[in-house]
């Protein structure tokens, strides 16, 4: 068992704290706020975060899409720019955060963003970010991670870099309160397949690891059942479960697989598909295709986290099928596209982006997506 792991991140959490911005972000900075669709000025959070900036020098960015597209983000790298800003405050969900680590990282490269994005840029330098999160779902305010959509060519891609760790990220439950049945559970569906996309692999012996993904399964699973029946722990918990599923920790020193994240990302940039949908779409299927080499783990996943005693690794997929359909998700791909080149689009997509073998064995290839795909359908 060998890694490094390190998380800078401050994490204020619990009600009332986006007050504390005002001792977070130095005087002397200029921010630039960045947020989505406008439902914080709606929702209070907007006025919270412009009382506690009231002795602070600041401007405002709105428009971040629910899939960040590189074409609004390269506009808003212009405008701090302009604005001669020096610290940048994401207010929103995951997006907002993913697309704030774009415009920090790009902040000050004279060339094309997107070369984050293909490796063909590595940054020196950033402005400093912060985030008050309004969504649980991608863990995104305290890893190092962002997801891109380029509108222009329908490509979704992901960077990685120690630029895009927030110095603090602020979760308020109370804040979740505001979301709609879907957005709530997109953020249940994204938080249990983040935890398995680092649990459902190989048996390893990492005790630690092993038993706090499933800690988390099952209070994600808990959380499913209980989904009807929402109180302030049912937010309290959904927040910081998703926080600690892709913070890095339950994935240091083991293997990783992501398979179904690399075929998501592609239905989510060709068709604007939910990414929490595409999770819920592919996993059950591509567990499937794989079901020998992930047999052991779907049956200790079976016991430790359903409480079912089983042999038959198919029904650990029926559970987790079974919990998605329970949050009202439509699994059949079908239902989201009239589109008949799917696999075409997809699998072209992702041996242009190099991965024409993915999944913590490097098992899965583009024959295997096909099948994928085509159960999934």
């Amino acid at each position: 068992m060998e890694f490094s792991y390190k998380n800078p991140t401050q994490i204020e959490f619990g009600q009332g704290k986006i007050a504390s911005i005002s001792n977070l972000i130095p005087k002397e900075n200029k921010i630039l706020v960045v947020y989505g669709g406008g439902s914080i000025k709606k929702n209070g959070v907007f006025d919270q975060v412009k009382d506690a900036l009231k002795e602070h020098t600041w401007c405002e960015f709105g428009g971040i899409e629910a899939n960040p597209t590189k074409e609004s983000l390269d506009k808003a790298v212009l405008f701090g720019r302009e604005n001669d800003i020096d610290y940048i405050l994401a207010v929103g969900g995951g997006s907002v955060a993913d697309g704030c680590k774009y415009i920090a990282n790009s902040f000050y490269y004279e060339g094309d963003g997107w070369d984050l994005l293909t490796g063909d840029f590595t940054p020196t330098k950033a402005p400093e970010l912060g985030v008050v999160l309004t969504l649980a779902a991608t863990g995104s305010e305290s890893n190092t991670g962002a997801v891109i959509t380029k509108a222009e060519t329908k490509e979704k891609r992901f960077f990685h870099s120690p630029f895009s760790y927030p110095q603090f990220a602020i979760l308020d439950p109370d804040v979740l309160k505001s979301l709609d049945d879907r957005q709530l559970a997109n953020g249940v569906i994204d938080a249990f397949v983040h935890t398995c996309e680092q649990y459902i692999t190989s048996s390893h012996g990492l005790k630690a690891q092993d038993y706090y993904s499933e800690g988390l399964l099952r209070g994600l699973y808990e959380l499913s059942t209980t989904y009807d029946n929402r109180d302030d722990k049912w937010y309290a918990n959904l927040f910081w479960m998703a926080n600690q599923a892709l913070n890095g920790l339950i994935g240091s020193g083991v293997p990783q697989d992501w398979g179904t994240h690399f075929i998501g990302h592609e239905l989510s940039g060709l068709y604007g598909m939910d990414h929490a949908r595409t999770l819920a779409v592919i996993q059950p299927h591509l567990l499937r295709e794989l079901i020998d080499e992930k047999k052991d783990k779907l049956l200790q996943m079976g016991k430790n986290v359903f409480g079912i005693t089983t042999s038959n690794p198919e029904d650990v997929i029926v559970k987790i099928e079974n919990m998605y359909k329970s949050l009202n998700v439509d699994l059949k791909l079908s239902s989201y596209t009239e589109d008949t080149q799917i696999k075409d689009k997809v699998t072209n997509l992702l041996e242009k982006h190099g991965f024409v073998k993915f999944g913590d064995k490097e098992s899965i290839n583009l024959g295997i997506v096909e099948k994928i795909l085509d159960r999934a359908l």
